[in-house]
């Protein structure tokens, strides 16, 4: 009787980072997990280290950054974030897989290395993957064919399709280290490892959706281990300072159990694994990336010890015949100004501040927020959205914002702000304005054979 092939052991994956600015000392501690989790696991185990620093506006900002210097574009916090953990990732085999290469990924790569020869460590093989950014105008027509006549006369900043996991895959197959990536979609970054270990097919859809969900979990950094989750009184989070960020075992067939790193503040526990895993979620027996639809339909979570729990039950079923793509074109400017009203009757002193604004810039439409009487749960004249106390605020900020094509018109604003030091109500203070480039998306679906994908090792 033939022996059954035994199976890889679990793939350990941690995350560094949920978005771009977020810390950067997170890294250090859950390289250090990952290190003595090698130490002590099976032969052959294996451990990744990925870092989420995309959102749909950060890819146009880095293309403009990229417009101003060639060599930029990429995440601005790179070298904080891997400068700490480089070497000793490289010493222990733990590979790095991220998007920061944003709207260059080359430049990263590029980044990268250097980084590599000034902390002594060998030169590591770096992929980088491509195929993502179709904002060239070469790739015009092939957007207008989706977008008709919404691409007139728009002055396209980004184009990006959210490309899957399959490139990744084949990076770190041909033997990279380091898999630096543009637009590719956020789980896919855990889908790539784990299709390269477990050897699985880009139609394994059973597989690849309990892998999809695993980095849904992981893909906003110290979310899952109780960030973003606390709630004094009612959610209470320890050591919340000191958060830790998520790590995934992923088995053979996918299920996966999540931790966080040794050490550190946060927990991970069945409620903050179940808010995470509804997080964005358009549509739970549906949710559509680039790899494969996922389902959770059926999804378990169950605590499996300390700061563990594992998730199980996930489904997958085939892939969408599309991409995503996000088209961020130039929308004006937005201009905002801010004042202060203290004391008796400042409710009032900033509503006529307001009143004086609307009618000295009576061809912008204000949006008119009173910071500590009524701003969020406000419409844009400053009203009450639902049943408020009226009028009793001592201690106002007055906030009024605008947008408009033409950027004189929209300087008009902080202008007259500035102002209302002696032309508006008494006691009119701390004034502050802005004046910043807007950016508008419009999105479609383009088929996938439109959208070649490819990775490429740069040379050491």
């Amino acid at each position: 009787m033939t022996a059954k092939p035994s199976l890889p052991p679990p793939l350990l994956i941690g995350c560094a980072a949920g978005f771009s600015g977020d810390r950067t000392d997170a890294a250090g501690s859950v390289v250090d997990t990952l290190i003595a989790r090698l130490a002590t696991g099976p032969a052959g185990q294996r451990a990744f280290l990925i870092f989420e620093t995309l959102a749909e506006r950060t890819l146009a900002l880095a293309q403009l950054r990229r417009r101003a210097d060639p060599e930029s574009g990429y995440e601005p916090l790179l070298d904080a974030m891997l400068r700490p953990v480089l070497a000793r990732c490289l010493a222990h085999g733990i590979r790095i897989v991220s998007n920061f290469g944003a709207a260059n990924p080359r430049a990263a790569a590029r980044h990268i290395a250097r980084l590599a020869r000034e902390l002594g460590a060998p030169a590591p093989r770096i992929a980088v993957v491509e195929g993502d950014d179709l904002s060239a105008p070469a790739q015009r027509d092939l957007l207008r064919a989706e977008l008709g006549a919404q691409l007139d006369g728009l002055r396209i900043v980004s184009a990006n399709a959210y490309i899957g996991a399959e490139p990744i895959a084949a990076a770190l197959d041909a033997g990279a280290q380091i898999v630096v990536c543009g637009r590719v979609a956020d789980p896919s970054l855990t889908v790539g490892p784990a299709m390269s270990h477990f050897g699985w097919r880009a139609d394994d859809w059973e597989k690849l959706g309990r892998a999809t969900m695993a980095g849904h979990l992981l893909e906003c950094g110290a979310q899952v281990c109780g960030g973003y989750f606390a709630d004094p009184g009612f959610k209470d989070v320890p050591g919340l300072a000191d958060v830790g960020f998520p790590i995934a075992e992923i088995e053979a067939d996918g299920r996966c159990t999540v931790g966080k790193s040794d050490g550190t503040g946060g927990f991970v526990t069945e409620a903050t694994v179940k808010e995470q895993l509804l997080y964005e979620v358009h549509d739970p027996v549906a949710y559509l990336t680039p790899d494969v639809i996922a389902d959770i339909g059926e999804a378990e979570v169950q605590a499996a010890g300390a700061d563990r729990v594992a998730l199980t039950g996930v489904r997958g079923h085939a892939r969408p015949t599309h991409y995503k793509v996000n088209v961020c074109h130039e929308g004006g400017w937005l201009a905002e100004g801010e004042i202060s009203y203290a004391g008796a009757r400042a409710e009032a002193r900033a509503r006529l501040a307001a009143d004086v604004l609307r009618s000295r810039l009576a061809g912008l439409a204000l949006r008119v927020d009173l910071i500590g009487a009524i701003s969020i749960l406000a419409d844009d004249a400053g009203r009450a959205l639902a049943a408020t106390p009226d009028g009793g605020a001592r201690d106002v900020r007055l906030r009024v914002a605008a947008t408009h094509d033409d950027r004189a018109e929209a300087e008009r604003l902080g202008r007259e702000v500035m102002a209302l030091y002696t032309c508006g109500p008494a006691g009119g203070g701390g004034v502050r304005s802005t004046l910043t480039p807007r950016l508008n998306t419009i999105s479609c679906l383009l088929p996938r054979d439109a959208v070649p994908v490819r990775f490429e090792m740069m040379a050491a």
